[in-house]
């Protein structure tokens, strides 16, 4: 494989999701909509939140729980528009391999999406923290500096997540209609139904990066790797389908 076969695919799929505007869209709201309800959130009730004590780093990144649904929206979306029209049969009369694409593809998910969550999870932390007043914490404090890194890698991760199951389902709605409430609701409902086995569930195991003290029995690391593994395992599922289906 030639950097010069690879660069043009790559700035080609780049050129695809900066001209979906759903995609586009998507990506840009994972900072934009968490920052604006940080604002909404911190300016009515963050000060009176702080002064109750609690973990702070915990609370500082309340707002990523929105994030995360739009880095699932954006991993689904990104690859989405190759399912619309026929437009996947014409990316593989441009580029043959398939795994060429795939990993062209996948490889600027990630790369976009790590781009807009890294300054995503330091802001919502120092927007956040400057209504506080006297109760701000800042990157020092225990936990914080770790949270805003791994915060933004497990977004990635999640992003990836749900790009490869949108390749294994061909379609955003099917992929976010198993995501966003599994997310949102059904880890929560399950895990406390499986006991220590939801400790393993991929947003489960993230969200340790944002406690001070992350319980169970995986540490802020290994549970970014469990997401890592769950994120692996949809890509590999993707791919799986990119191989042996017809476009």
């Amino acid at each position: 494989m030639s950097v010069a076969t690879v660069a043009p695919v790559l700035r080609s799929e780049w050129i695809k999701i900066r001209s979906v505007r759903a995609s586009w869209g998507s990506l840009l709201a994972i900072l934009l909509v968490t920052t604006a309800l940080t604002v909404l959130t911190y300016s009515t009730i963050g000060e009176a939140e702080a002064a109750d004590g609690g973990q702070q780093a915990k609370e500082a990144f309340y707002t990523l729980n929105f994030a995360q649904v739009a880095a699932l929206a954006y991993g689904a979306t990104a690859v989405s528009s190759e399912y619309r029209e026929g437009a996947l049969r014409v990316s593989l009369a441009a580029v043959p391999r398939r795994g060429l694409l795939y990993g062209a593809k996948t490889g600027v998910i990630a790369v976009t999406s790590l781009l807009v969550c890294v300054p995503t999870t330091f802001v919502t932390f120092l927007v956040g923290q400057s209504f506080l007043g006297d109760h701000a914490i800042g990157l020092h404090h225990p936990g914080v500096l770790r949270a805003c890194v791994g915060g933004a890698l497990y977004l990635v991760l999640m992003t990836l997540f749900a790009a490869g199951l949108t390749f294994l389902l061909r379609s955003a709605v099917g992929a976010l209609s198993i995501l966003v409430p599994f997310v949102l609701v059904g880890s929560f409902v399950l895990g406390d139904a499986a006991g220590g086995i939801g400790a393993y569930l991929p947003d489960r195991a993230g969200s340790h990066f944002f406690r001070e003290t992350p319980p169970g029995p995986l540490g802020p690391w290994e549970g970014l790797g469990v997401t890592a593994l769950w994120a692996a395992a949809a890509l590999a599922a993707g791919w799986w389908a990119v191989r042996r289906r017809d476009a």
